[in-house]
């Protein structure tokens, strides 16, 4: 069953990372979009009318392709992990059941509402149904880290009949790891946007074309990207600070430490891991700030790999419980690492930017059009760390990865659907860029009246008239 669970976990891999690339986006640039409409509402200043309508192509876009690789991700639970779907599925499969019900079903209908009715409802509620689906997304991310928050941190149930059922619904919605994981996706989420308005925004101030408009978006965006950034890394210390109580073996993966630490304990810059040898050599370590992470304070001893090993055989069984460790190592200092990136290429710009020197600086603007990317780069490798560094449990404690596939399904049929769904995935990704490097060439110069029905319902002699 090795070569099914590894192709499994592959496929589910492939599909969540490629999924994963909307979700944040969309999150972000609805707010930011709903920001934008919120101030023209107040001030009556058309540019802002102007920014909200070009930004919004590409939220559209975005939430179209993201809801289709969401639908594709969900048919695996079928397929490829039906034992797992068996086991869990009367607590995994209620909050997806409200996500889909309640959170996409507001997004869905108040999209309608505000790309079709902006001359047909009062100008209050066209505002009212942009924030309603920027409040959609939120909760379609709630619901889904309270069903991913269960497999981190199994509460509110009870093993009945093979399975484990819910019995106490307010334990689920109470999660500590819900708790943790849901403001720093939201705070991820809002980076992604606002980063991805500044980079384009940075694109048009080079090229010289609607410097003020895109002058206005980049400051709003660098405010909110500046202040979700810090709020990164603040959520991100207290996951820290759950890890150690919670799932310390993560934790403990996630610095290479094989033996107990010392106390005060040192967080690993960079270090060596030979897994084979359960060791890490050539270590470059900085002093009390391992201590810091897991407790808040500059004391304390963090339990190794080794110790925490011979725990979980004496509860669990024999076996091996070390989930890879390399991988979930350097994943953390990649996420890390790029998230404090952006803070500091947030907070330079905005200086820039004060000091009204931000068109000169060149150099930078080229930096904003490449840090697009970079919150992309920490979400994926933020999300490998949390799901990798949970294995070998699919259900922590409760239920190993290996037993979680479905059992007639054989390795070839899984390569067919990998190779399938990838080369969905491969034609939605191309058209996607596609069509946002389309709709930025274009730029917000309204289109040949003969394609406005076609490209922009928004235009006042388009469709949405």
């Amino acid at each position: 069953m090795m070569e099914e669970v590894f192709l499994a976990r592959l496929q589910f891999a492939s599909t969540t990372l490629f999924h994963f690339l909307f979700v944040p986006l969309s999150i972000g640039l609805v707010f930011l979009i709903a920001l934008m409409q919120t101030l023209y509402y107040f001030k009556k200043e058309e540019i802002y009318l102007k920014m909200t309508k070009f930004w919004a192509i590409f939220f559209l876009i975005n939430f179209a392709v993201g809801v289709v690789t969401g639908i594709i991700q969900e048919f695996q639970f079928g397929m490829n992990w039906s034992e797992y779907s068996r086991f869990v599925g009367d607590i995994f499969g209620a909050p997806l059941a409200v996500e889909a019900l309640l959170a996409f079903f507001l997004e869905s209908t108040f999209i309608g509402i505000w790309v079709f009715g902006e001359k047909k409802v009062p100008k209050w509620v066209h505002l009212l149904s942009i924030w309603l689906v920027s409040l959609g997304t939120i909760l379609s991310a709630f619901w889904i880290l309270v069903a991913n928050s269960f497999m981190q941190n199994p509460t509110g149930y009870r093993l009945a009949n093979g399975r484990a059922e819910m019995n106490d619904i307010a334990a689920v919605l109470t999660n500590e790891k819900l708790w943790v994981a849901f403001p720093h996706t939201v705070y991820a989420s809002l980076a992604t946007g606002a980063f991805f308005i500044i980079g384009v925004s940075a694109w048009y101030i080079m090229k010289g074309r609607h410097v003020e408009m895109f002058k206005k978006s980049m400051t709003l965006s660098l405010i909110v990207g500046l202040i979700a950034s810090l709020a990164i890394a603040f959520s991100g210390h207290s996951q820290a600070t759950y890890l150690m109580h919670a799932q310390p073996m993560k934790m403990a993966a996630a610095e290479g430490l094989w033996e107990d630490s010392g106390d005060p304990a040192a967080w690993t810059l960079f270090a060596n891991i030979d897994v084979e040898n359960r060791e890490s050599t050539g270590r470059i370590d900085i002093p009390y700030l391992l201590s810091y992470l897991a407790y808040s304070e500059f004391s304390g001893k963090v339990e190794g790999m080794d110790t925490l090993e011979a725990k979980m055989i004496e509860q669990h069984g024999e076996g091996s419980y070390l989930p890879p460790v390399k991988t979930v190592f350097w994943s953390f200092r990649i996420m890390a690492g790029t998230g404090g990136v952006l803070i500091v290429i947030a907070a330079l710009a905005l200086w820039f930017n004060y000091r009204k020197t931000l068109e000169q600086k060149t150099w930078l603007l080229k930096l904003l059009v490449l840090s697009i990317f970079i919150p992309y780069i920490s979400n994926s490798f933020g999300w490998i760390m949390s799901e990798v560094g949970r294995q070998p449990w699919v259900v922590n404690g409760l239920m190993e990865t290996a037993t979680a596939v479905s059992p007639n399904v054989t390795a070839n049929q899984i390569l067919f659907s990998l190779i399938a769904f990838s080369t969905i995935y491969a034609i939605l990704g191309a058209v996607m860029v596609w069509l946002f490097v389309r709709v930025i060439k274009r730029g917000p110069e309204a289109p040949p009246k003969a394609n406005v029905e076609a490209t922009d319902p928004f235009d006042q002699g388009g469709a949405a008239q």
